[in-house]
């Protein structure tokens, strides 16, 4: 599988297709910090079917400034990191179009045990979600928006 050229093993954004959440748990297994784990979390995130709103989704379009977006990553991932019993986080998210039920993102966390692991993984997703620039474009059976703007919208009014 191949990546786009500045991601690295533990963090990227990656084309629809060039990565999988099987291919990232073979890549943490070979990482020599993985013996002090003994448990993995995983966040994938899909494309629902339906907005918050009941509206019927088509499909998701997401774009990235990567070279941001891959900074953006890299801070996360080191400031998890440092969280005590943690061995490895990898936080890998896929651009382009995607129809409902596939995947778009994957975050894993390693750690000495769920205990450590499990609010380390919802930090992660809350993190990439606030400070990374991923923009989601969101396709419905009667109109398409960019999700931020329109949540700005739904809270202005």
């Amino acid at each position: 599988m191949t990546c786009l050229p500045k991601s690295s093993e533990s963090v990227g954004i990656h084309a629809k297709g060039q990565i999988s959440l099987p291919h990232l748990l073979e890549i943490l297994k070979r990482n020599t910090d993985f013996r002090e784990a003994g448990a993995i979390a995983t966040f994938t995130g899909v494309v629902r079917g339906v907005t918050s709103e009941g509206r019927t989704v088509t499909k998701l379009e997401y774009q990235v400034l990567e070279e941001e977006a891959l900074q953006s990553l890299e801070k996360i991932r080191a400031d998890l990191l440092a969280m005590p019993g943690i061995a490895e986080v990898m936080i890998h998210h896929l651009i382009g179009s995607f129809s409902v039920g596939e995947e778009v993102v994957y975050v894993i966390v390693a750690g000495r045990s769920r205990a450590e692991v499990f609010p380390v993984l919802e930090k992660a997703i809350e993190r990439l979600k606030l400070e990374t620039p991923i923009w989601k474009k969101e396709y419905t059976t009667d109109e398409s928006y960019w999700v931020a703007e329109r949540t700005r919208q739904m809270v202005e009014h």
